[in-house]
């Protein structure tokens, strides 16, 4: 959620608009409420896309550069992936949130849902094959993934909490 708020927020920030709040409640749909947006539908598109290509780039940075926990990248990457996608293919059954608003602001339904189900194989086959990483196939599990996963996803949960109810 952080990533995808966070293509919503530079977006409006590049097009010119003014960023109200941004809700980041592990427990509740995110969102950026915009006081200005010159740009809705640059804006809309933004979230989802960012929230992609982001972590991808992530993924092939740890890659290229050899590092021992480049799987738990790509995982994320792939769970980005599969969010985003089925966030965009919701549209052609119960369009929410950005969904919504990019039909409504007149993005083809095919043009939303289409990206969506890409997104969506495209986590799938990210995550494919990670079962022997994540101790899966009887393989002890790297002690050091373990920790460095649940740390940070006790420092986003904190994070979140903390920017929504906090700041």
């Amino acid at each position: 959620m952080i990533v995808h708020e966070s293509g919503h927020v530079l977006a409006a920030w590049v097009s010119g608009g003014q960023v109200s709040r941004v809700v980041l409640d592990p427990l509740a749909f995110s969102q950026t409420e915009l006081l200005e947006n010159s740009r809705p539908l640059f804006v809309a598109w933004a979230g989802p896309v960012w929230g992609s290509i982001v972590p991808l780039g992530a993924w092939l940075a740890f890659r290229a550069a050899g590092l021992r926990l480049t799987f738990l990248v790509r995982a994320f990457a792939g769970f980005c992936f599969l969010a985003n996608g089925a966030y965009l293919a919701s549209a052609a059954i119960m369009p929410v949130g950005d969904t919504e608003d990019l039909l409504r602001l007149g993005a083809p339904l095919w043009a939303v849902s289409t990206p969506g189900v890409v997104g969506f194989v495209g986590g799938l086959l990210l995550l494919n094959g990670l079962g022997p990483d994540f101790g899966l196939d009887g393989r002890p599990v790297d002690r050091s993934a373990v920790a460095a996963a649940i740390l940070s996803l006790a420092f986003l949960a904190t994070g979140m909490v903390v920017w929504t109810y906090v700041l």
